[in-house]
């Protein structure tokens, strides 16, 4: 029973009853069953109980002796494992699935959901990006995650540490996803655990896997493709050469979506999977209106976006004021650091303006900033 590549154009029968529910979730768990396997049972046989009838003869025509489906007990388990957790199972083609993952060819048959699974129907941008991230793409993680929550998106990652964790954290108080590669109930790792408490109360935590199943290598690779097939776009924000937040960019254009990448230093590493990005063609983002403007035409009838007016950053502002303004910080900079504070008092301007130009000359490789919230010019 190797699996095929679909089309992905896939309408599944509509899940009717509560019995066709359980028997797919008994087919999906089934040996050597994946998902092309499961589409191509459903199409040649209609309903998933037909399918399981007929699945011991495909399996012994593949070669497979002494075949035996998925026990009813075992699905059983995991439906009261689900209901103790306060999850939800997702059925493609029910009303709450999403219908984002409809436009990819290996969307997840059905998803444990933990939480506002109404966050679903909003529009979604993936943030991705290195575990061990540095301390300015922490913030940078943050403030994009913040801002366009705020517009109205649904900001989806994957609850790693780092990057993840700060996406996660900036939009916690509009919306955020967590896809994750585990069980819906399984937090990993355990330093965000008050983190996934906190995204299952305001926010919404997925998952293809079992419940109860511990996350293996690999299956964050198969996690990605639901970050970015959720998403209208993926921002990486810090990425090695050779790293999973490449693997998800690359789902994201074979699943037609837009990548996105925020630019680094060439001598950091974290820094280099960002920057063969956006070599390639990946939009540059220095604040979440550049991602707003990336997809703005895809959204542009989603009435619960309001994309008329920009966010106010540095962005929004003339070139020539930007350019003053960069002027002013730096001259009032030196090597010798000074707190954030009060660089804000001598040059009198509002922190919600000064931050993102604060980033941009980071970025830039111009000033640093130092523990304690002191700033420095980089001589």
């Amino acid at each position: 029973m190797a699996e095929t590549h679909l089309s992905s154009n896939h309408p599944p029968l509509l899940p009717t009853t509560e019995d066709e529910a359980v028997d797919r979730l008994r087919l999906l768990r089934s040996r050597r069953v994946g998902v092309a396997t499961y589409r191509r049972l459903l199409a040649e046989h209609g309903s998933a109980a037909d399918a399981l009838n007929a699945l011991p003869d495909v399996a012994k025509a593949a070669g497979v002796t002494d075949y035996a489906i998925c026990p009813e007990g075992v699905v059983m388990a995991e439906l009261k494992a689900g209901k103790a957790a306060g999850a939800k199972l997702l059925v493609e083609g029910s009303p709450e699935y999403p219908t984002a993952l409809n436009d990819i060819s290996d969307a997840p048959p059905l998803l444990w959901a933990l939480g506002n699974v109404a966050l679903l129907q909003k529009p979604m941008i993936a943030l991705v990006g290195a575990r061990n991230a540095s301390s300015l793409g922490t913030r940078m993680a943050k403030r994009l995650g913040a801002d366009l929550a705020e517009a109205g998106f649904a900001v989806v990652s994957g609850l790693a540490r780092g990057i993840d964790a700060a996406a996660h954290h900036g939009a916690l108080s509009g919306s955020t996803i967590a896809v994750m590669a585990g069980g819906v109930d399984i937090i990993y790792p355990a330093e965000n655990t008050q983190l996934a408490h906190d995204i299952a109360k305001r926010g919404l935590r997925l998952s293809e896997m079992p419940m109860g199943l511990q996350p293996q290598a690999r299956h964050f690779p198969a996690r990605n493709r639901i970050i970015s097939g959720l998403s209208r776009a993926v921002v990486v924000v810090e990425a090695a050469g050779k790293s999973g937040s490449l693997i998800t960019a690359r789902n994201a254009l074979d699943q037609g979506r837009d990548v996105l990448a925020v630019p680094g230093h060439p001598f950091d590493a974290r820094a280099w999977g960002c920057n063969m990005l956006i070599r390639d063609g990946a939009t540059l983002v220095r604040n979440a209106e550049d991602v707003i403007d990336a997809v703005r035409p895809a959204v542009a009838a989603a009435p619960e976006l309001d994309l008329s007016t920009p966010t106010p950053t540095a962005a929004t502002r003339s070139l020539r004021d930007v350019a003053a303004l960069h002027s002013e910080i730096l001259s009032r900079l030196g090597s010798a650091p000074i707190a954030e504070d009060q660089l804000l008092r001598d040059i009198k301007v509002a922190a919600t303006e000064i931050a993102p130009v604060l980033v941009d000359l980071e970025l830039e490789g111009k000033i640093t900033r130092q523990s304690g919230g002191l700033l420095a010019r980089v001589v």
